[in-house]
């Protein structure tokens, strides 16, 4: 629990940024970025191969463009916009006209199956939607019948069929119409107060549909002006890589560079990551953990492909006595002076190595949305950039809690942010509360009372445990969700009812914590298994040997196929393991009612999910030809 005197701090912070965020909008400090900074770059983007670049004030114009043909289309307040586009200007153009127009957007991931669209959609109401291209476009054409409220569909690019607005004849009309009402733009956004509803964002749940979790524009100013007195940053250049649709990357990209005028490159494919940031050089950067993991990997691949075996063992031991180095300074440990001036002469040969990457000019960099492994903490740190962590939530607004620039502590999740109240529940359970917490669920009052308790605390589902200087460490989670290397939220019980279409599955588990593809551990039902091999020839003395029959394993391989038709690509099995036993309360495996014991099983079969990640991978290939090619 706090102290007196430091609650009396939290107030006192908590106030002030109360007062520095009262009355504004994103709109308000969108328009004031527009007059501060004017004709400096605000974004960059890719088109055949040319660098194109957008000014602050050509930001504000496309904006006031869309914002004025939408409001022609009897879009306005209150109502949602849907996008589903990659890290293109359009995109936060589409995003910015909608909250201009009053109303809120909603970017969902490009990998969303057109089932799962249709939820989002009428579960939003939306009325427009904001495509990019022909084949994303081809989704919404599917549920058109089935998405009454979705009465108007913008292309970006591609060839409109009838009923569908081009992009290019949408902002000619809002041109025209600025043109002719130079007043209008401004008086739309004026009209947007601080709790209007600025954003959902859909986030997995443990079961069910997602949850749109509801920002005002009030939480994100407040979190803006809370994370801004802790890191005060200048506007700095970034690259815009992760998904639109991932509240990590509209915090930082879009909603933090906006407030600072950042300068930002737009990344369409993460795939393209290395060429971006070799180009723009950024001075900020945000990285989930597997970004890092492969960074680090391009790395030490190009120092162990070093042909010349002298300047290769320079470089290998460089590295490694900066990682002894750094592993002595967060034990607390003194550097004995030999160490520290070899590490101290090995700083240019790290500038250089970061070049590799287009890091050299990183003055700050982040890592965020899922655990970083240790060894990749010891990595960067030894090349003289460390990470510092920023834990938070969809539910948060993004971030609650950052790791101090003058106190780093790997692993940890730092000390909350000014304004917000962090403690623990008698479980551990992290508990937040501040500015930052999100309005509610959308249409859920039920779960939005699940999360947000009487006395205003957000209950994360992390446990965790006090550290030094009054940081944080992450030790356990209470619910249930698998987040990916990549940062994404899956809820694994979605995953596995899809994957037991086949009546020979008795239980199935997702895993795939920390990892970069989902894999899943399945078990035969011996009560059905048997029976269902016998009719098909197949005898089996055991249900061991069962689990290893071709003609089984195609079954699970087909059943696990048809579940990835019903997913998004983040979501989809790649590998699946068949386990030779059966599960019982008896066998610890399951509680009496017959739920899942998820931590017993990823500790009994730890070695058979370690397997799957390998390399070569163990188990089996749901899809075999793609995993061959």
């Amino acid at each position: 629990m706090y102290s007196r005197a430091l609650m009396q701090d939290v107030i006192a912070e908590r106030a002030a940024i109360d007062k520095a965020v009262s009355g504004k909008t994103v709109c308000t400090i969108f328009n004031e970025a527009v007059t501060k900074w004017g004709d400096k770059p605000a974004l960059h983007w890719k088109e055949n191969g040319d660098t194109r670049t957008l000014t602050w004030r050509g930001y504000r114009d496309e904006v006031a463009a869309v914002t004025l043909a939408l409001r022609s289309l009897g879009f306005g307040p209150g109502q949602f916009g849907l996008i589903m586009a990659r890290n293109a200007p359009e995109h936060v153009i589409a995003d910015l006209g909608i909250v201009h127009a009053g109303g809120a957007a909603i970017s969902v991931y490009n990998t969303l199956a057109p089932e799962q669209i249709e939820y989002v959609a009428n579960h939003s109401e939306a009325t427009v939607a904001f495509v990019e291209d022909e084949g994303f476009l081809e989704k919404f054409l599917a549920i058109r019948s089935s998405t009454p409220k979705l009465r108007h569909l913008v292309l970006v690019r591609g060839s409109a069929p009838e009923g569908v607005i081009t992009w290019e004849s949408l902002v000619a009309k809002g041109r025209e119409m600025h043109a002719a009402e130079p007043k209008a733009f401004e008086e739309s956004w004026r009209a947007v107060g601080p709790e209007d509803t600025i954003s959902l964002i859909y986030t997995s749940g443990t079961t069910g549909p997602p949850k749109g979790v509801v920002y005002s524009h009030n939480n994100i100013l407040w979190t803006l002006e809370s994370i801004q007195r802790f890191y005060p940053l200048d506007p700095e250049t970034c690259v815009s890589y992760l998904p639109l649709a991932h509240v990590a990357e509209r915090f930082t990209s879009q909603w933090r560079g906006i407030h600072l005028g950042h300068e930002v490159w737009l990344c369409p494919d993460p795939n393209l990551l290395l060429p971006y940031l070799l180009e723009a050089r950024p001075t900020f950067f945000v990285g989930v953990p597997r970004v890092w993991e492969k960074l680090m990997a391009g790395l030490q691949a190009g120092i162990a492909a070093e042909p010349d075996e002298d300047k290769r063992q320079m470089a290998q031991g460089a590295v490694s006595a900066a990682v002894s180095a750094y592993r002595l300074r967060h034990a607390g440990q003194p550097v004995p002076p030999e160490l520290a001036a070899g590490v101290e002469r090995a700083q240019p040969l790290f500038t250089l190595l970061r070049s590799k990457v287009g890091l050299d000019r990183v003055a700050m960099a982040i890592t965020s949305t899922a655990p970083c492994r240790p060894e990749v903490h010891e990595f960067w740190g030894a090349l003289g950039m460390p990470l510092f962590e920023v834990w938070g939530m969809s539910e948060l607004t993004g971030p609650a809690t950052v790791v101090p620039m003058d106190d780093h502590q790997a692993p940890s999740i730092g000390r909350p942010m000014p304004g917000v109240e962090v403690r623990l529940g008698e479980d551990g359970e992290l508990l937040v509360r501040g500015g930052n917490v999100m309005v509610g669920y959308y249409k859920e009052p039920g779960k939005t009372a699940d999360i947000i308790d009487k006395e205003g605390w957000v209950h994360s589902g992390d446990i965790a445990e006090p550290g030094p200087h009054g940081q944080f460490k992450i030790v356990d989670r209470k619910k249930e969700l698998i987040i990916t290397s990549a940062g994404k939220n899956i809820s694994p019980a979605n995953l596995e009812a899809l994957a037991k279409s086949s009546p020979i599955i008795g239980q199935a588990v997702a895993v795939g914590d920390g990892r970069n593809f989902i894999s899943v551990l399945v078990v035969l039902d011996p009560q059905v298994a048997p029976g269902w091999a016998k009719a098909r020839g197949v005898a089996a003395a055991s249900m061991a040997e069962l689990a290893e029959h071709p003609v089984v394993v195609e079954e699970i391989r087909r059943a696990l196929t048809a579940a990835n038709t019903h997913l998004s690509r983040v979501e989809q099995f790649k590998r699946f393991t068949i386990l030779p036993t059966e599960w019982s309360p008896e066998s610890e495996e399951l509680t009496p009612t017959l739920k899942l014991k998820r931590r017993v099983i990823h500790s009994k079969y730890q070695p058979q999910i370690e397997a799957m990640y390998g390399n070569p991978p163990g188990g089996h290939a749901v899809d075999v030809e793609r995993e061959a090619g």
